[in-house]
């Protein structure tokens, strides 16, 4: 059964191209996963099947009574409801419709024989309904998705209003899965998971009899849960069966296969040239030179697709600083309340440290408290000397109506117009990206822009909170390599140990030091 069925769907962002008349069908039970590279149109395409953005042309139609779950992380949830109230609206059409199966018992008394036949039947079935949904153990239900996302240590009873983005996002994760849509859509779920809570979403998705299509860099986690590929590329969406591994070997032979083609093609289109040149001219061969140009006129040329930009990071290197960059004397952190214990920190000049543990610990609060942004609760921070710091927020701060050129120029007004184009085309930008604005570029573009301003101003000291969020595998590869090679300290959040292992001198586990005090 065909839940979704995609028509000559184009779209674009003003002189730029999403797509272009792509057509396809997703089918009941199929799991799928989305990838492309940053600004391939991912995100754009999860916004225009959930009508939340209409194609510029085509046509985007859902099967009837088709159930579908999305996570959206904009979504307000209400002052003064609790993690569990927030839980239990998944089963919101179960208790509707249990309302409304008994206002039809009601109804029974009141009626002849044959009317009350047809309202049996009609009760049974919404009594199946309600079974086959778990609407009868909703409670357990809830306590085991609280579980396995790690809700319960927030307690359940806290108030939404009250919670950090990240935790905020896990609620409405676990509300989407409680729900059981007949397709889920899945951006980026693992962002906010610390790997005990990934592994339980992993054991899920592979359980899920349903639909659902998931964007995911996270490419171990997307190969242990999908049979299907969608590859965007191009303006164009690909088809493959199997997990991303086997796409790669698939991709990469086809792209062979086209680049010989077109050799060949080539070839044969310099020889039908060069004689139709050398024999137009002369009475004896124009005949033969007119068929070959025919010919040539007639070919279904084979074009190349571009070759994307591949981002190039070179971190800049300010003086050295002094031995001690920072130390903490029984530390607190927190806002309200305190998220860790007297904390005696140093970090040395050299030194390339991973915070890790679970969401919801202050690693965040930790190095804001570092930085002296945000006040410590008890305790106190020194930092050291010459302390050039570059600090990569998790999220920006407010929508940017600046264009990508205008946000780099503005950081760096002593650069010519060409030097910001060729900073921000090193970091993977196209002309066009480059000339739009930062709020209609994708969640990876957006990064590649703050990066473009973190890498061109000297720093000796790093300061990173889970910069590869949003990054393709190339750009979170090329992320890698650049900070191995720099020479500068780093400190940095991250919940991938692939995207650190290899680089970092330390590991600091915020689960040691943390009061838990959710």
């Amino acid at each position: 059964m065909s839940l979704l069925t995609v028509a000559n769907l184009s779209h674009g962002f003003g002189d730029r191209a999403i797509f272009e008349d792509v057509s396809f069908r997703l089918l009941q039970g199929e799991h799928i996963g989305l990838i492309g590279a940053n600004g391939e149109g991912k995100s754009t395409f999860m916004n225009i099947i959930t009508r939340k953005l209409e194609p510029d042309a085509g046509t985007v139609s859902w099967a009837k009574r088709v159930r579908v779950g999305y996570l959206d992380q904009h979504v307000a949830l209400k002052q003064g409801m609790s993690i569990r109230d927030v839980l239990r609206t998944a089963f919101q059409y179960l208790y509707d419709q249990e309302t409304e199966m008994n206002a039809l018992f009601a109804k029974m008394a009141e009626v002849d024989a044959d009317e009350l036949e047809v309202l049996l039947e009609e009760t049974g079935q919404m009594q199946e309904e309600l079974t086959n949904n778990d609407f009868y153990i909703v409670d357990s239900k809830v306590d085991e998705v609280a579980n396995g996302l790690g809700l319960t240590e927030f307690g359940l009873d806290r108030d939404v209003h009250d919670l950090s983005g990240g935790q905020r996002t896990k609620v409405l994760l676990g509300k989407l899965l409680l729900e059981k849509p007949d397709i889920l859509l899945l951006d980026e779920p693992t962002n906010y998971l610390d790997i005990e809570h990934i592994d339980w979403l992993r054991n899920y998705l592979q359980n899920y009899a349903n639909a659902f299509i998931l964007i995911s860099h996270d490419l171990p986690f997307m190969n242990s849960v999908i049979q299907l590929i969608y590859h965007m590329e191009n303006q164009q969406i690909g088809r493959y069966t199997g997990d991303y591994d086997e796409f790669l070997r698939v991709h990469e032979m086809k792209k062979q296969q086209v680049e010989a083609a077109y050799k060949k093609q080539q070839k044969e289109i310099s020889n039908l040239k060069d004689f139709v040149a050398r024999n137009k001219a002369n009475a004896a061969t124009s005949k033969m030179a007119m068929s070959r140009q025919k010919k040539l006129d007639k070919m279904d040329v084979i074009e190349l697709d571009a070759e994307k930009p591949k981002p190039q990071f070179s971190f800049k290197q300010a003086r050295t600083p002094g031995k001690y960059l920072f130390e903490t004397k029984e530390l607190v952190i927190g806002y309200e309340e305190p998220l860790s214990e007297a904390l005696d920190l140093t970090m040395e000049r050299g030194q390339k440290i991973a915070l890790s543990g679970a969401n919801g610990i202050g690693k965040t609060t930790l190095l804001k408290s570092l930085l002296g942004e945000i006040p410590a609760l008890a305790g106190s921070v020194t930092r050291g000397d010459h302390l050039e710091i570059g600090y990569f927020e998790q999220e920006a701060k407010s929508e940017n109506n600046n264009t990508c050129l205008e946000e780099v120029w503005e950081a760096f007004p002593q650069f010519t117009q060409y030097e910001v184009r060729a900073a921000l085309a090193r970091c993977g930008l196209t002309t066009k990206h480059i000339e739009s604005k930062v709020k209609v570029l994708s969640g990876g573009e957006k990064a590649k822009v703050r990066l473009c301003k973190l890498i061109n101003s000297e720093t000796n000291l790093l300061v990173l909170d889970e910069p590869t969020n949003h990054l393709d595998r190339d750009s979170k590869e090329e992320l890698k390599r650049a900070l191995k090679e720099y020479k500068g300290s780093v400190l940095l959040i991250s919940h991938e140990p692939d995207f650190y292992e290899g680089f970092v001198t330390d590991v600091w586990n915020g689960e040691n030091w943390t009061t838990k005090m959710f």
